[in-house]
């Protein structure tokens, strides 16, 4: 573990200056839920659930999906879309934009499949003490998987957009990045006893800190100015129309 900390680490920090990634899923529709939450069977859920159209999440529909700039990621769950209630998985949208990333995080209860659309991501994972960091490359059609508890990051250090199926076995899978630990009320001054410095962690690291988005964090300088990307500039059209044909591969 402790020889792969400065790769994880260095990420984790880089991210805390940034926007950070996972979405926190507001329920919806509480009222629903608690419907079907206390129905004794799944034919009086049905009732609930009677509209065909409530057997239809559309992700276009959820506000930030075309982000592509720095990227964006849409949860299909217990949360979002009541009729996944009691079928065991979260299926979530990830749009990632070049140089971005989505930061060190893990499920508390979930294993996560993700499988690339399209571009081409890089992914780390190390599952506990002692073990490696296994690092793979996703271009179109290739798949990992990062079993439930690891610690993950996916990243996009192309100039093109990727895009991301990610499929989570649990409808509420809960999701912590580790940037978070800074503001998570520990001590500074224990902080700084686990990391071995002295005066690393102070109130202006913790006061860089933003609350966390919806998003994907924008990844390295050197990715930046390789692409000519300016952060500040209006994102371009994504590179996904809703046709499977018109997807871009590398």
């Amino acid at each position: 573990m402790f020889r792969q900390f400065p790769l994880f680490f260095g990420i984790c920090l880089m991210a805390a200056l940034e926007r950070t990634t996972a979405a926190i899923d507001v329920t919806q529709d509480p009222t629903l839920i608690a419907k079907l939450s206390n129905a004794a069977s799944q034919l009086d859920r049905l009732q609930y659930l009677s509209e065909d159209s409530a057997w239809v999440f559309d992700y276009k529909k959820q506000g930030y999906f075309w982000n592509t700039r720095p990227g964006g990621v849409v949860n299909a769950n217990v949360n979002t879309f009541p009729a996944s209630f009691g079928n065991e998985m979260t299926m979530a949208w990830i749009n990632l934009g070049p140089c971005c990333m989505l930061t060190p995080h893990f499920h508390p209860r979930a294993v996560n499949w993700v499988t690339a659309i399209s571009g081409n991501t890089t992914t780390y994972m190390i599952e506990e003490n002692g073990a490696h960091t296994v690092k793979t490359q996703l271009d179109f059609g290739k798949s990992t998987v990062f079993p439930r508890g690891s610690v993950h990051s996916m990243v996009n250090q192309a100039c093109e957009d990727a895009i991301l199926i990610s499929a989570l076995s649990n409808p509420d899978a809960g999701t912590m990045n580790l940037n978070q630990v800074f503001n998570a009320g520990i001590p500074t001054d224990e902080l700084n006893a686990a990391f071995g410095f002295n005066n690393f962690i102070n109130d202006n690291t913790k006061n860089g800190i933003p609350e966390i988005g919806t998003g994907a964090n924008w990844g390295t300088d050197e990715c930046l100015a390789r692409c000519g990307i300016n952060k500040d500039d209006s994102p371009p059209s994504p590179s996904f129309n809703g046709s499977a044909l018109n997807m871009r591969r590398p």
